[in-house]
């Protein structure tokens, strides 16, 4: 379900204050933020729902996101520098090459068409 940017924003906000449970409450209620194009640098996301939330053009640098289902989030142009990624479930149109030129490097992912 489509949230208001208001709603988008406290849920970004819970992220960034380490409320994950609180986040997760939210997502529970079916609210789907929409993270495309939001600074998520550093932040300790494991144990976050982040599934079929919109990560493109994001950034991800430093961030812990060890064991997240991300298998049906867009993560097409986000960026990922030194982040923490053991036993994350990455989109099917995101090849291994794509993701670690991505963590070593900082390149924006770029999808298999």
């Amino acid at each position: 379900m489509a949230i208001s940017s208001e709603k988008n924003i406290q849920m970004f906000d819970m992220l960034i204050d380490g409320n994950i449970d609180k986040f997760n409450d939210e997502r529970a209620k079916g609210n789907l933020p929409d993270f495309s194009k939001k600074n998520l640098r550093g932040i300790d996301l494991r144990r976050a729902d982040f599934d079929g939330i919109s990560l493109q053009d994001a950034i991800l640098s430093h961030a812990d996101i060890r064991g997240l289902n991300l298998h049906s989030s867009d993560m097409e142009g986000a960026s990922m520098k030194d982040a923490k990624i053991s036993g994350v479930y990455f989109p099917e149109n995101l090849s291994a090459d794509e993701i670690m030129m991505s963590v070593q490097f900082g390149t924006r992912l770029r999808l298999i068409r």
